[in-house]
């Protein structure tokens, strides 16, 4: 009878048990003899006929991933007997939470920054209106926007028909600032952000 490594050593399950490591062992792949703690625990929570049975009903490659699942189960058991796994992953998820919170304050904090630190744009703002050069003006094609740029990429401009009072913010082809949401007050809103 083959011992299950070439030192003829048990692996650390039948050296934990006191029995001889036969050559089939089903714990010799998945608990070698350098780590004899990685056993115990599994033992001390689940048992050693429990483990057997269950790596008996696994397929062979289903194995392994098993045992280490069992082993991080058992660890965490020992570690702290009234949650075991489920209190890491409910510090986990509430670090996840808090983690979001921070990232979504300092989104909020970049935008607000981004808003109110925006340069002007470069592009030369157009004349204010007058009624002579709204009626020289060609009628527009589509009541929702009128396109720019080429047919791949550009961005919309809402139509003449759309007030400026429907907008937070001052828009660049408005000469006159818009007024607040909430109706009236001055400037664009923008302290809402």
């Amino acid at each position: 009878m083959a011992s299950s490594s070439s030192y003829n050593s048990p692996c650390a399950a039948c050296k934990f048990l006191r029995r001889k490591c036969l050559s089939g062992c089903i714990f010799a792949p998945y608990f070698p003899p350098e780590e004899p703690q990685k056993f115990a625990n599994v033992h001390k929570i689940f048992g050693a006929s429990n483990v057997t049975k269950l790596l008996n009903e696994l397929l062979p490659h289903q194995r392994e991933d098993a045992v280490n699942s069992l082993a991080y189960e058992a660890e965490a058991r020992v570690r702290d007997p009234v949650y075991g796994c489920v209190g890491a992953i409910s510090f986990l998820q509430r670090q996840v939470q808090r983690l979001q919170k921070e990232l979504d304050s300092a989104n909020a904090d970049l935008l607000r920054y981004a808003y109110n630190d925006m340069p002007p744009p470069s592009l030369s703002v157009p004349p204010p209106m007058t009624p002579t050069t709204i009626q020289q003006m060609p009628p527009q094609r589509s009541l929702i926007s009128a396109r720019f740029g080429n047919e791949a990429s550009g961005f919309y401009r809402p139509s003449p028909t759309i007030t400026h009072n429907s907008y937070p913010y001052s828009l660049p082809w408005t000469d006159t600032p818009p007024e607040d949401i909430d109706g009236g007050g001055e400037g664009g809103g923008n302290n809402n952000l």
